[in-house]
């Protein structure tokens, strides 16, 4: 068995799953208007910076987590970026059980990852 070969029907497969799909059509969606770009892209490098910071061992001021939780709320009244994010979750959680359920069968420890009981397994 090719594992590069087998690697590559994963990927076709995820492309084809429902997950994927609707992510990717809702993601098209969001970068068709610009303004909604913007703003969902302001918040995603904003909680990128956030984990980063958290990885790094700097702690997050409680103020700076309040700020995120408004910006956050105020962007989920808008229904497109409410689905968007919706979407983008369910496909996330789709992706770490292919992670977990890859990690498992080689012995490896996924940090963050243990506790993830895997759908369709």
């Amino acid at each position: 068995m090719n594992v590069y070969s087998q690697a590559h029907s994963l990927a076709a497969a995820i492309k084809e799953s429902d997950e994927y799909k609707s992510y990717k059509q809702l993601r098209d969606k969001i970068d068709a208007n610009p303004q909604l770009a913007a703003i969902v892209n302001d918040l995603q490098a904003k909680q990128l910076e956030l984990s980063m910071k958290q990885m790094s061992g700097q702690s997050i001021d409680s103020d700076m987590q309040a700020k995120m939780m408004q910006l956050y709320q105020d962007m989920m009244r808008d229904p497109s970026i409410a689905e968007y994010f919706q979407s983008e979750m369910r496909f996330s959680l789709m992706m770490q059980d292919v992670y977990k359920i890859l990690g498992d069968a080689v012995g490896m420890k996924m940090p963050g990852l243990e506790d993830i009981s895997c759908g369709n397994a």
